[in-house]
């Protein structure tokens, strides 16, 4: 179960997206072109949107250790 969660966390956009596109195809291949075109700009969508918010997690979490880094080196300064 833990495995499975872990990929989830992981692959989240990958999979949405996946979905997102075979729901697309099946959208045009039954006579619904327009809808399946508008379920396909969905794609690059999510997965802009995952890097979105990884990058914003990544920066954050840099920020937190340079602080981090900055407080120790400033507690071994004064020492």
């Amino acid at each position: 179960m833990k495995n499975i969660k872990l990929l989830w966390t992981v692959y989240y956009p990958v999979i949405l997206s996946f979905l997102s596109f075979i729901y697309s195809v099946s959208l045009w291949f039954n006579g619904y072109q327009l809808e399946g075109i508008f379920v396909g700009i969905w794609v690059p969508s999510i997965l802009a949107l995952a890097i979105c918010i990884r990058q914003r997690r990544n920066d954050y979490y840099r920020s937190l250790y340079a602080e981090k880094k900055l407080n120790e080196f400033k507690l071994n300064d004064n020492e």
